[in-house]
């Protein structure tokens, strides 16, 4: 959620984030939402009158009482203070509901480094590493590898669950497994905590953790209850501490978290969806920051320097794009995309790394005190970044090791995680 303070001391510092951003729809809500403000904090300064003024004359007529004086005058206006005072309170509470509407929907503002740009076309690539494979044979895209292999049934998923589902058999199963376990404990030596969160969320903290307006569209709501599955663990891990103020000295608070996904992928009319690249259901190892605002940018290029370190260990060809202002989401401040290299020949996304600032945490109102007992001095900042979706990282292994025999090397970093194998051949 957006600060209210630099509406109030910065409004064109906003504005020009908005132009940035392309976001000129919302360039007049600035406006807006400071004349509600100014609005409100006089209203406000009438209500706190009146509820003043009521006290003083409630204190006036037990004093009279008990003097046993008349009070008739002071009766008279205390009679005719409830009902002002009610029809304010509901001005005072209707303006503060719209602002607070304004200022969930308007968009973080940006660290200087993010490039400018239109859209996804301007992105700047910063890094790559590794090199694109040889191959001596017309390189095969992963999911004819793994029908070749038989280790991937796409037919009978469509006719039991629907286009978009798969089931994963025997080796490719393991394979998931095995990414996920070798995600996990690295990421635990690094002295993040494993955490297996709710695979629901109710729409109050989800509300918390995304822009719902744009989100909403991608969820699975369950029918009838306040919950909606889970599209990332990011969301539950983010939400976790909602409403709670946390201890300075504890902080920063690192997680690794594990859980299914789940999306319906509305609207990817356009993008590429070939086989496991866009599914209704995969797992997703994630990494989640909860630290002091100081500190967050430290953390991260900490986020970023794990997360490729997974790559460098699988031996996977990637490179990193800095995402520019035309395509940067609501909530981030500053986003990197890992992306790896597939057998058409083209980098395509497998993760990203957002540092939220304190915009998720102003909206689920997670702050920090210096000590226990004391009064929360400020918002917590919040960075999510995706460790390894197994599905993507699956296809950049099938696609990246095959060979020309149909089999699949195993990077050395998952053997041991696959009871030893070296290699996936067909059964």
């Amino acid at each position: 959620m957006f600060d209210i303070n630099i509406i109030r001391e910065k409004p064109e510092l906003i504005k020009k984030d908005l132009e940035k951003r392309k976001d000129k729809d919302k360039l007049k809500w600035v406006d807006i939402v400071k004349e509600k403000d100014k609005l409100w904090r006089k209203q406000k300064k009438t209500l706190d009158d009146m509820r003043h003024q009521r006290n003083k004359i409630s204190k006036e007529i037990k004093k009279l009482k008990k003097q046993g004086k008349q009070a008739k005058e002071q009766l008279k206006q205390a009679k005719k203070l409830p009902e002002k005072i009610k029809q304010t309170e509901n001005q005072v509470e209707k303006l503060k509901s719209e602002i607070k509407h304004y200022l969930m929907s308007l968009p973080n503002l940006m660290h200087k480094s993010v490039p400018y740009g239109k859209d996804d076309s301007e992105n700047i690539v910063i890094k790559t590493w590794g090199e694109k494979p040889k191959f001596d044979f017309k390189a095969k895209n992963h999911f004819e590898i793994a029908k070749k292999l038989g280790i991937i049934d796409g037919q009978r998923a469509a006719k039991t669950a629907g286009a978009g589902f798969y089931y994963l058999i025997g080796y490719l199963a393991l394979l998931d497994i095995a990414i996920q376990r070798f995600a996990i404990d690295f990421l635990i030596n690094k002295g993040y905590t494993l955490v297996q969160p709710p695979l629901m969320l109710n729409k109050k903290s989800y509300s918390g953790v995304v822009d719902l307006e744009d989100f909403e569209t991608v969820m699975y709501k369950v029918e009838d209850e306040d919950l909606y599955l889970i599209a990332t663990s990011e969301h539950p891990i983010g939400a976790r501490f909602k409403d709670e103020v946390i201890n300075k000295e504890d902080l920063p608070l690192k997680f690794v978290g594990v859980s299914p996904c789940f999306r319906k992928e509305i609207g990817s009319h356009g993008k590429y969806t070939k086989g496991l690249f866009r599914m209704h259901q995969f797992n997703k190892i994630e990494q989640f920051i909860f630290c002091r605002p100081e500190n967050s940018w430290k953390f991260h290029e900490e986020l970023q320097e794990n997360c490729e370190a997974l790559y460098q260990k699988l031996g996977l060809h990637y490179q990193v794009t800095n995402i520019c202002t035309g395509d940067l989401g609501t909530i981030a401040a500053k986003k990197y995309d890992v992306q790896v290299w597939m057998a058409d020949n083209k980098f395509r996304e497998t993760g990203s790394n957002s540092n939220c600032t304190d915009y998720q945490a102003r909206r689920l109102n997670i702050r920090y005190r210096e000590t226990e007992g004391q009064k929360a001095i400020g918002y917590v900042h919040t960075l999510n970044n995706t460790a390894l979706a197994t599905s993507r990282t699956m296809i950049a292994i099938l696609e990246q090791y095959q060979q020309k025999n149909g089999s699949v090397i195993i990077p050395k970093a998952l053997r041991d995680y696959m009871n030893g194998m070296k290699k996936i051949e067909s059964r």
